[in-house]
C-alpha cells in the first residue's frame, strides 16, 4: 500500500525533470534578462539590476506590433473556428467510412516543414501567381493590387498553418455527441438550427475552448507568417523579439517584451476561460 502510494508520484518525475530544465530554467533565464540593465552589451556583459522600467520602455517603444500580434491572431482564430467548425462537423457526423481518410488530410501538412508551408503561400499569393490574375480578372482586385505584403496575406498563413489544431479537438468533442440526443431535439420539433444551438453547440464547447486556446496561443507569437508574407508594416511582436535578440543584442528590451507576451496571453486565456464557463479545462 505504502508503495503504491507513491507510483503516481514516480510516475510525474520524467515529466516533471522535463518541465523543469526545459521551461523552469529558461522561463527563470528569460525573467532575469528582462531585469537586465539596458546599458551592458554582449561584449561588455550584463548585469540584473532589477530594472523594472525596462518593462515600460518596451510597452512605450513597441505597443503596436504587440497590438498588432493579438489582432491578427484573433482574426486568424475566428476564421480558423469557423472553417474548422464546418469542417470538423462534416467529419464527425457526415463522412462515414471516409472519417479516417479525412483526419489523414487534416494532419498530413504537419509531414510538411512549417516554413516550406508559408514559403508555398508566398508562391500561391505573389503578385503574378493564379489567385492575385484571377481576383484582378474578377475586379475583386485593382490591376496595381497585390496580396504579399499585406495583413491578408499574414492573417492567410496563420489561418492555413493552425487551422489543424482548431479541426482536431472539434472533432474529438464532437464525435463523443451521442446522436440520440440530436434525433430528440427533432423529435421536440426543433429545427436544425435551434438543435444545432441547444444541443450540439453546447455539447462541444470544450472542443471550441481548446481550439480557439491551441491556436490563438502560437499564432500571437508567430513570426514566420509576418516575416515570409508580410513587410515592415505588419511585423508582429515575434518578429521585433527575434530583431531585439539577434540584430540590435538588446536583450532587456527583447526580455521584457517576451515577458509582457506572456503575461497578456495568461491573462487572456485566464479571462477567456473563466467567461466560457469551463474552468475545469484549466
Amino acid at each position: 500500500m505504502r508503495r503504491g502510494r507513491f507510483t503516481g508520484y514516480w510516475l510525474m518525475l520524467p515529466a516533471g525533470l522535463w518541465l523543469a530544465l526545459f521551461f523552469v530554467i529558461p522561463f527563470y533565464s528569460l525573467l532575469a534578462t528582462s531585469l537586465f540593465d539596458p546599458e551592458g552589451s554582449v561584449l561588455t556583459g550584463y548585469s540584473v539590476d532589477y530594472r523594472f522600467a525596462n518593462f515600460v520602455d518596451a510597452l512605450q517603444q513597441f505597443w503596436e506590433p504587440l497590438v498588432r500580434s493579438l489582432w491578427y491572431a484573433a482574426v486568424a482564430t475566428a476564421i480558423c473556428l469557423v472553417l474548422g467548425y464546418v469542417l470538423a462537423y462534416a467529419i464527425a457526423f457526415k463522412a462515414g467510412r471516409w472519417r479516417t481518410l479525412l483526419l489523414v488530410l487534416v494532419i498530413a501538412p504537419f509531414f510538411t516543414s512549417f516554413l516550406v508551408r508559408t514559403l508555398s503561400w508566398k508562391l500561391i499569393l505573389a503578385d503574378d501567381g493564379f489567385v492575385v490574375d484571377t481576383l484582378q480578372f474578377l475586379q475583386l482586385l485593382g490591376d496595381d493590387g497585390r496580396l504579399l505584403a499585406t495583413p491578408v496575406a499574414v492573417i492567410a498563413g496563420l489561418v492555413y498553418n493552425f487551422l489543424p489544431f482548431m479541426v482536431l479537438p472539434l472533432y474529438a468533442s464532437l464525435e463523443k455527441i451521442d446522436g440520440r440526443l440530436i434525433e430528440a431535439a427533432g423529435d421536440l420539433y426543433a429545427s436544425p438550427t435551434r438543435g444545432f444551438l441547444k444541443v450540439t453547440l453546447p455539447l462541444s464547447k470544450p472542443g471550441v475552448v481548446a481550439g480557439t486556446l491551441l491556436t490563438f496561443i502560437p499564432a500571437a507569437g508567430d513570426y514566420i507568417n509576418a516575416a515570409l508574407l508580410g513587410s515592415p508594416n505588419q511585423r508582429m511582436v515575434g518578429n521585433v523579439i527575434q530583431n531585439l535578440f539577434t540584430s540590435t543584442g538588446d536583450y532587456a528590451a527583447a526580455g521584457a517584451l517576451s515577458v509582457i507576451l506572456m503575461v497578456i496571453i495568461v491573462a487572456l486565456v485566464m479571462l477567456y476561460i473563466r467567461t466560457a464557463g469551463t474552468e475545469e479545462l484549466v
